[in-house]
């Protein structure tokens, strides 16, 4: 049986509940598979996790000019900060970063999942996002008022209020074009808002049309965060590996280039696959990955992203 199929019966396998594990018949469950999977390689922890978390973020030289450029924008009230990137690239666990290295002198508003709605819908998602109380029928000038008065409450509190819209690129010209009447509020040398918009490299395009110029004019700093290199993605591996609790390098170099060769470098990418990686060599009872295990993977259809990035590039 090749490690597809025994992983597959192993996590299909028991639903939830509680199984033989044809390893001496041990009953374990789906919580214990992964104890097993991490004490099988000295580890605390799973380092190859797909939810974003500070606590393993790498930070490659394009991921420290990103962040730099989030404080820079902050430190020096920027009215508007852009973060772009590709899917997976990590956009999200710098923002994560950046909020929980805020002070209490900062009131934050963050808007996870941005898409298109008209005025109304954006102006009460920010209250919202604010925690602010919206009154039954309140119509947008309402709305609009309340935000203002919001944010003068916080300033004369000695607070700066940011806002942040994580998959921006969701947002439509028109959204777009209102979140810059906001920073309208902003007058003289009074900075009363910020924005920091993060989303894919479609949302460069669309601020770059001649119809939002003006919104363009307002971006004080912007960085775009490219895929990583296939050094890095070594670097990448090893460091959330050590993280985790690794007492050594676990994927040895072939595998590594093969991860990059697939996955492009795009840091969730390269997560799936090394975990995948782990999950097959634990299931032989082996303690060290290499390129013929990620070959396997990509062999069994396993890597679902990996089969739908070479359709994409087949198309092309």
């Amino acid at each position: 049986m090749s490690a597809g199929r025994q992983v597959a019966r192993d996590v299909r396998g028991t639903g939830g509940r509680r199984r033989e594990d044809g390893r001496g018949g041990q009953d374990v469950g789906l919580t214990s598979f992964l104890d097993i999977y991490t004490e099988h390689f000295g580890l605390k922890e799973r380092p190859f996790s797909l939810v974003p978390d500070p606590d393993f973020l790498f930070w490659s030289k394009q991921h420290r000019r990103a962040y730099s450029m989030l404080e820079y924008g902050l430190l020096t009230r920027s009215p508007i900060t852009l973060i772009t990137g590709e899917v997976g690239a990590g956009k999200t666990t710098l923002l994560l970063q950046l909020l929980r290295s805020l002070g209490k002198d900062v009131a934050v508003g963050m808007i996870a999942n941005a898409h298109s709605g008209d005025r109304g819908e954006l102006i009460r998602w920010v209250l919202q996002a604010l925690s602010q109380k919206i009154a039954p029928g309140a119509s947008y000038v309402d709305m609009f008022h309340q935000f203002q008065d919001y944010l003068i409450a916080e300033y004369a509190a000695g607070r700066r209020v940011i806002l942040v819209f994580d998959e921006a690129q969701n947002l439509s010209r028109e959204s777009l074009e209102e979140l810059r009447m906001f920073t309208n509020i902003n007058t003289n040398k009074d900075e009363l808002l910020q924005l920091i918009l993060v989303g894919q490299p479609e949302l460069l395009d669309t601020i770059r049309r001649p119809d939002l110029t003006q919104f363009a004019q307002r971006v004080s700093a912007s960085f775009h965060i490219p895929a990583m290199e296939a050094a890095t993605v070594k670097a990448y591996i090893a460091h959330r590996l050590h993280v985790a609790g690794a007492q050594m390098m676990l994927f040895d170099d072939r595998a590594c280039a093969l991860i990059h060769e697939v996955t492009t470098g795009v840091p969730r990418l390269v997560n799936q696959l090394c975990d995948l990686a782990m999950v097959y060599t634990f299931t032989d009872g082996r303690k060290r990955i290499t390129e013929a295990t990620v070959r396997q993977i990509l062999d069994d259809g396993v890597f679902f992203a990996g089969a739908t990035m070479a359709a994409r590039k087949a198309d092309q």
